[in-house]
């Protein structure tokens, strides 16, 4: 074990195993906290929307629902704004501490809601919590993952989604009988376990050595790589492959002017394309009709004609389960196939069955045909299958990918802004759309999901098997550091340069 507070590079002690493999681990199981307590909270919030006991205790109406659901997105949007000026001064990991913080608190606030004023102040700063974890925990995974954790390692933070809706569909599923508002409060107590666990798991994990590197703490930087890439072997030669890349690249920025600010986002082209490439995908994932299971599925559930409290709650227990096994297998896919073919694939899989939902709810919606209800009900779980095949485990991996150091975590910023700000436009108004035209808003969802199909085949590129720093050769037509790639020393088939060994001690002893 490592235990220096020198070596963290912030105020947070760390004390980091000696096993790579180890570190990666501990290090996505922090990060998941983000994805597990939002997955958490739209199952939650899914089968509180079906509870007789909290609709009628908060008297809620159509407009009331919408706002309570909605409401963690305005604080998602407020961390877009502000949190990603935290997460470049403080450093990735306090930033995420701060943000598990302010989740807790926030959770005790719901459970203890009063009234619906308080219950919607409460999800507020819920959805700022992990609205700041959201963009502090895939920057820092981006940045500290080594390239062959990369995909596995962001997209099962998404994945964890499903983990959190599994959980909350059973806890909410187990809770429903209870004759008192403990029916609700219980799911709602639960939200804050997995933001205590990242602030456990943070001592153990070591800052990012892209944001040591920016600080100038060479010597803490090579410790991290080698720790994460090599078991603490800093003399690999993909130890010093993946340094050198980070170095010479950083130290580029820096000298072409490029700074750490939210002018840097849209001063050049490469930049723009950079944040529109990101934002594409919280646009895309947002969007594409997924909003509609994921917050309103009692509603889904009885346009489709099953209006049975328990099995919509069961039914809910079973497609998060669902959900996860096949964003799993997205993962795989996007690991092993590419990011763009699995979006392609996955969002023209999608648009085929929201146009099957909306056909078989227009057909057999008011009907008592037990074959019709069973055949929407599977529609459904064809939607969110593909849905989750490809855009849960894409969502918070491809954005921070496609955006260089400089722009990053403000990048993730606006990332979560729109994302945040295009779900809470969905969310508050999709209710009313499902009220007021039913089967018809399948429909339309599908009219533009062909379209997003369209441009992502056109637009995105491809990041599979390339460093953060050999992704601007893509966008920008050249790689800025001198080091061979890392996918080729990893397999062999490219040496260290004489020299790289004595260059690298250089630069780590300050001499460089």
């Amino acid at each position: 074990m490592v235990a220096s507070n020198t070596a963290s590079g912030t105020w947070l002690p760390v004390f980091v195993p000696e096993s790579s493999r180890l570190i990666a681990i501990l290090l996505v199981l922090c990060s998941i906290a983000t994805s597990t307590t939002f997955g958490y909270d739209g199952s939650m919030v899914n089968g509180l929307n079906i509870l007789p006991s909290y609709l009628n205790y908060f008297d809620l109406n159509t407009a009331t629902i919408g706002l309570q659901t909605s409401s963690i997105f305005i604080g998602g949007c407020l961390a877009g704004l502000t949190w990603g000026k935290v997460t470049d001064i403080l450093g990735r990991r306090p930033a995420l501490f701060w943000a598990a913080v302010i989740t807790i608190v926030a959770v005790v606030l719901q459970t203890a809601a009063q009234d619906i004023a308080m219950f919607v102040v409460a999800r507020v700063l819920i959805g700022f919590g992990t609205g700041a974890s959201a963009l502090t925990g895939p920057t820092y995974l981006a940045e500290t993952l080594p390239l062959h954790w990369r995909a596995w390692g962001l997209g099962a933070l998404n994945d964890c989604y499903y983990v959190g809706g599994l959980i909350a569909a059973g806890v909410t599923y187990g809770t429903f009988t209870l004759n008192s508002t403990w029916s609700w409060r219980t799911p709602s107590a639960i939200q804050g376990v997995t933001s205590i666990l990242c602030i456990i798991i943070l001592p153990f994990i070591p800052e990012s050595p892209r944001w040591l590197v920016y600080q100038n703490q060479h010597s803490a930087a090579m410790n991290v790589v080698a720790q994460t890439y090599a078991n603490g072997d800093a003399t690999s030669p993909i130890v010093l492959t993946a340094y050198k890349e980070i170095v010479d690249t950083i130290s580029y920025e820096k000298n072409v002017g490029e700074v750490l600010s939210f002018a840097q986002l849209f001063k050049t082209p490469v930049a723009r394309k950079r944040v529109t490439l990101a934002c594409s995908a919280a646009v895309f994932s947002t969007i594409a009709g997924n909003v509609i299971a994921s917050y309103y599925l009692g509603t889904m559930l009885t346009n489709a004609g099953i209006t049975d409290t328990t099995t919509q709650l069961q039914i809910n227990v079973i497609l998060n389960a669902w959900c996860l096994v096949c964003s799993v297998v997205g993962t795989w896919s996007i690991d092993i196939w590419g990011r763009k073919p699995t979006a392609v694939v996955c969002t023209a899989m999608l648009t085929v069955f929201i146009f099957i939902v909306g056909a078989l709810t227009a057909v057999y919606g008011n009907s008592t045909s037990s074959s019709g209800v069973y055949g929407t009900v599977a529609a459904i779980f064809l939607f969110q299958g593909a849905y989750s095949y490809g855009w849960t485990p894409l969502l918070y991996l491809y954005p921070p990918e496609v955006l260089n150091y400089p722009i990053r975590a403000n990048g993730m910023g606006v990332f979560q802004l729109t994302a945040n700000g295009v779900a809470l436009l969905i969310v508050w108004t999709m209710p009313i759309a499902l009220a007021n035209i039913g089967w018809k808003t399948y429909m339309i969802n599908g009219a533009w999901d062909v379209v997003m199909v369209g441009l992502i085949a056109y637009y995105w590129i491809e990041t599979k098997g390339r460093t953060l720093e050999e992704i601007d050769a893509v966008l920008e037509g050249v790689k800025h550091s001198d080091a061979p790639d890392l996918e080729m020393v990893y397999k062999g088939k490219e040496d260290v340069r004489p020299g790289l060994v004595a260059e690298v001690a250089e630069i780590v002893e300050g001499k460089h």
